[in-house]
């Protein structure tokens, strides 16, 4: 059309970024993330050079600050990064390090020079950051002189042939300090959490033994908080906190090194592996680190662990004749149910999938490890048959539930499928008229008394009812093969229609939930308010929070809270929720005959009162279910009804006065 103008694409259309561009106009490509994650990948970027020159054996502390305005300071004790006049290059080494990217000290490290096993092989880090950074100020000491560095933006400051300040040094002193605020021009968020300093800071305590890592948080104006990370026994020492008291087999450490390479037509290099690994019933932990660095993803040992684990196990068992006739053989999944694994390799050579480093894939550190972890199992399994005894009856008890708990979820699947005539396939649910989801609301009361009282009181064209027919079962601590045999309970989730999230990792990628086919945009907890209802009211959501919790986490549970007074002077009615309110009806109406009178059950209510507190949508309290904190919730259920019963009896202790009017005590 005339006066539109038209795309070309042509020889002048390429063009090719340059200088600090290249980082600050795509930080994904570098970082893996221009977010949050990317900027904390920054972060480590800085650190990884700290914890190379530790483990070369410079310094034995490690310092990172984490300020108010979201700067960050790492300093070490290493021997200082060379930022001086560099004849072979014929260029400054700062310019080296901080302003040009593929440029480092470590590129040679399999040749036997700095680093033999380094966490930074790209030479992308220093520059990048900087790079990405709003400002970032450099100290280095080394030589007898302390050196300084000021950057804005990806650029040096400073006058040109100065940009370098340089001062002799009073004492002897080595290392490095960089600050740097990271640019929201190129992050979307630049507030890392201190949470992720101290993860990173431990993790990297726990694979370089001996070195203190330091974190200082500003809390205020000049206020620090200080956590030290120290693993004098590296790995052997974290496997022994992760797994806690009563482990099934006592932690053991293995190390070697061996030299191979990936292809026949690639160089050779070096590996250095190490394990330590124990059997617990209670606890379960898998974690694989490549030059110090957390492999997330895993890659090569992840699959060299499982290979090994797996053959040795398999091999015992079946050697001492530990599988039943015609029984299925182990797999990887019911070995790492009872496993506390920590490896920690390095090798003079590394594939790393991405520049973010959470996965490698060298098929020779593959195959060694593999090689290295079977050999090692086999010996062990003989030389301590209680042990080998042990852990085989474990691992055989996680695949026989695993096993079971499929067999139960193919029946609930089956049990679960289908929406046909569901008023006809579940005893005494009254659906309503109208298919609109987006209205429906589905009440789930006690018993055939509160069914009847309900149904005379709602709206019949987008209220459901689904009564609970005896005592529900606690779903907290019952397994799922208990709690599906439950009528009620099965019954439930068939009136809900979104399925179940089975909560095991053997099953859950086969769950059944879906929340596009829940057929209700409210489900209501409808429940006396006493002792009795709010033990049912909490057995629901217990059973809710278990089978299907993102249905709380969404916001579609409510409670409806039923009133607990009923306030009568002359003519008028009010109801009162609380104690509080009662008070405060009772104080409006004081000098005036007034009449208290307990609210009767929901099964004993009038229609009227009924839908005026419970149903009518306009007058009706509904409390959203919508715990900000899961693992809290969870806590709270199991302290009521799972197993801690000195918990409990203390709870009662301290908080049960509060209940005291709500007991049927005569």
């Amino acid at each position: 059309m005339a006066g539109e103008k038209k795309q070309s694409y042509g020889n002048e259309s390429i063009s090719a970024l340059k200088g600090a561009d290249r980082v600050r106009k795509r930080p994904g490509v570098i970082f893996g993330s221009d977010g949050l994650e990317g900027c904390e990948h920054a972060v480590f970027e800085i650190l990884s050079n700290s914890i190379d020159e530790a483990r070369e054996g410079h310094g034995k502390l490690i310092t990172v600050t984490r300020y108010l305005d979201h700067s960050v300071e790492v300093e070490d004790q290493g021997r200082g990064c060379p930022v001086d006049w560099n004849e072979k290059e014929q260029r400054w080494n700062w310019e080296l390090v901080f302003c040009e990217l593929y440029a480092g000290g470590k590129y040679g490290n399999n040749e036997g020079e700095n680093y033999e096993y380094s966490l930074g092989l790209n030479g992308l880090g220093s520059c990048a950051t900087q790079y990405a950074s709003e400002y970032m100020d450099v100290t280095v000491w080394r030589d007898g002189f302390e050196y300084q560095l000021h950057f804005k933006k990806g650029q040096i400051t400073g006058k040109k042939g100065q940009e370098l300040e340089k001062t002799p040094l009073t004492r002897r002193r080595t290392g490095t300090r960089t600050r740097w605020l990271p640019d929201l021009e190129v992050f979307t968020d630049i507030n890392i959490p201190p949470e992720y300093f101290a993860g990173v800071m431990k993790r990297q305590a726990v694979v370089n033994a001996g070195v203190t890592f330091r974190l200082r948080v500003e809390t205020g104006a000049g206020k620090f908080e200080t956590t030290e990370f120290l693993y004098d026994n590296g790995i052997s020492d974290y496997v022994r906190e992760l797994a806690g008291e009563g482990t099934l087999t006592d932690p053991v450490f293995w190390e070697t090194e061996k030299r191979g390479r990936d292809r026949a037509d690639k160089d050779e290099y070096k590996v250095r592996l190490s394990a330590a690994f124990c059997f617990s019933n209670r606890t379960a932990v898998i974690e694989h680190y490549h030059n110090s660095s957390w492999l997330e993803h895993g890659g090569s040992p992840e699959k060299a662990a499982k290979s090994a684990f797996v053959g040795a196990i398999d091999g015992w068992l079946r050697q001492n004749n530990k599988y039943q006739k015609s029984e299925s053989r182990i797999t990887w999944g019911d070995i790492e149910d009872c496993l506390v694994l920590v490896s920690s390799n390095f090798s003079t050579q590394t594939s790393y999938e991405n520049q973010t480093k959470k996965a490698i894939t060298n098929k020779f550190v593959q195959d060694a490890m593999a090689e290295f972890l079977r050999g090692r199992l086999e010996i062990y399994f003989i030389e301590n048959p209680s042990d080998a005894l042990r852990i085989a009856e474990q691992v055989l008890i996680n695949k026989r539930s695993r096993e079971q708990a499929e067999k139960a979820r193919l029946n609930v699947k089956k049990k679960l499928s289908g929406s046909i005539d569901i008023a006809n396939r579940v005893q005494k649910f009254v659906d309503c008229r109208t298919k609109d989801v987006s209205r429906r609301e589905i009440y789930i009361v006690e018993g055939d008394s509160a069914l009847g009282s309900v149904k005379l009181s709602r709206d019949a064209e987008f209220q459901g009812i689904m009564p609970v027919r005896g005592k529900i079962l606690n779903c907290l601590k019952a397994d799922y093969a208990r709690i599906f045999k439950s009528e009620i309970i099965t019954d439930l989730m068939k009136v809900l229609g979104c399925g179940v999230e089975v909560q095991n990792k053997h099953v859950k990628d086969l769950s059944t939930f879906d929340l596009g086919s829940l057929r209700w945009s409210k489900v209501v907890i409808c429940t006396d308010a006493d002792v009795d209802g709010f033990q049912i009211r909490t057995l629901i959501l217990t059973m809710l929070y278990r089978l299907c919790p993102t249905l709380i986490q969404e916001g579609y549970v409510y409670i409806a809270e039923s009133p607990l007074f009923e306030i009568t002077s002359g003519e008028k009615t009010w109801f009162a929720y609380s104690e509080k309110e009662k008070a405060e009806i009772v104080k409006k109406l004081e000098g005036k005959k007034v009449k208290i009178d307990r609210s009767k059950g929901l099964g004993e209510n009038d229609p009227d009162m009924m839908w005026l507190t419970t149903m009518n949508p306009e007058t009706r309290r509904l409390i959203k279910v919508m715990p900000q904190d899961g693992e809290a919730t969870s806590q709270m259920f199991d302290l009521l009804l799972g197993d801690n019963l000195q918990g409990r009896k203390e709870h009662i202790a301290s908080e049960g006065y509060r209940f005291l009017d709500l007991a049927d005590i005569s």
